[in-house]
């Protein structure tokens, strides 16, 4: 079968390239699919993570103002799908103009829309923003299925075509963290829906009487880097320490012992079955939507309502004085989250599309 991916770029570090990098290899090694994915201004020739030496990789190029990059955009897709001729397109891009992919293509080929983040990532509420977040609804009933990664993310879309599939684990490492370094660990973008303003000031409160801990912060850095101004200005920057994305992230979440998620929202949370399935005990607030899907509060990991700062606080306290507690919990996760290892995940995405092709 060919499939197509089409996708903003593969460069980064997020999790959405994570995700496609197990995804689409496993698809083309185990499966035999004849995948390549289409990018956009050569961002494939990078790729942070690996990708299967079957895979094909493209990329057109757009820019310009508005109108020449949308004539790009559109003459190119449309150019690639008439050359490689797929069975199948699969839209990874939570951007708007992905949900036009099936009015530019037509519906010749069945086209799938994979959702990687929830609809309350759309903050704007001017009335650009309020457009946006209504084309995305109403625009998403064009596709043959419309794919979330949790049963949270349903509600969001109210879509007679709406599918769940979760995203599969990176890793699952056959050691756990032994749970003794006095670490946390975070890991995401510098970006305001991570929620890094709320962290801080919880771990403000955490070092009062954990001084002997380190916080520990994965991800990719914004320009302004407004999260390590911001612990300076806290006077944290002896026990919160900003690192660049790593490839070896697996390594980083053995060495610790506990693993909070301080988001806004989340489409799925890709970081925390990855912590799990290296044994970590996680502290996540109930954000829209991924985290209760995924923790049981109290039995994997801990839920503390969105935005709570104190209840963020307490709940890594709890975890950093019981080291019983730690261990218990961090059995459970690993255990919780074989449910989620890439063979009965990309099981259920070839089931998808032959159905859909049929």
């Amino acid at each position: 079968m060919k499939l197509l991916y089409i996708t903003n770029g593969i460069n980064g570090a997020g999790g959405l390239e994570r995700v496609l990098s197990i995804k689409a290899s496993y698809l083309a090694d185990s499966y035999g699919y004849d995948v390549k994915i289409l990018t956009l201004n050569d961002a494939h020739i990078d790729p942070f993570y690996v990708f299967s030496k079957n895979i094909k990789r493209q990329s057109i190029q757009v820019c310009g103002n508005p109108l020449k990059y949308i004539a790009s955009y559109v003459n190119g897709i449309r150019k690639v799908v008439s050359e490689f001729n797929p069975d199948i397109i699969a839209v990874c891009d939570d951007g708007l103009k992905a949900f036009f992919t099936p009015l530019i293509l037509g519906k010749k080929t069945p086209i799938i829309y994979e959702r990687h983040a929830s609809i309350k990532i759309n903050t704007d509420k001017s009335i650009k923003g309020r457009i946006s977040k209504f084309l995305m609804k109403q625009l998403a009933k064009s596709f043959s299925k419309f794919v979330v990664l949790t049963s949270s993310n349903v509600d969001e879309w109210r879509t007679g075509n709406i599918v769940v599939i979760n995203n599969p684990v990176s890793f699952y490492p056959k050691e756990s963290s032994l749970l003794s370094n006095n670490k946390v660990i975070v890991v995401g973008s510098h970006t305001f829906n991570k929620g890094y303003d709320l962290l801080l000031e919880a771990w403000k409160d955490v070092v009062q009487t954990h001084g002997g801990w380190k916080l520990e912060i994965y991800g990719k850095i914004d320009k302004e880097e407004t999260y390590i101004k911001l612990a300076k200005k806290n006077g944290l920057e002896h026990s919160v320490y900003f690192h660049k994305p790593v490839l070896d992230i697996k390594n980083k979440y053995l060495d610790a012992s506990i693993m909070v998620l301080p988001s806004r929202s989340e489409g799925f949370g890709m970081v925390l079955i990855e912590a799990m399935s290296c044994g970590l005990p996680c502290v996540s607030f109930d954000c829209p939507s991924g985290p209760r899907d995924i923790i049981s509060n109290g039995s994997n990991g801990f839920l503390v309502p969105e935005k709570n700062v104190q209840g963020l606080s307490e709940k890594i306290k709890l975890l950093m004085d019981n080291e019983l507690l730690r261990k218990s919990i961090g059995s459970n996760s690993k255990e919780y989250v074989k449910c989620y290892l890439p063979e009965p995940i990309l099981k259920m995405w070839n089931e998808l599309f032959i159905s859909i092709v049929k």
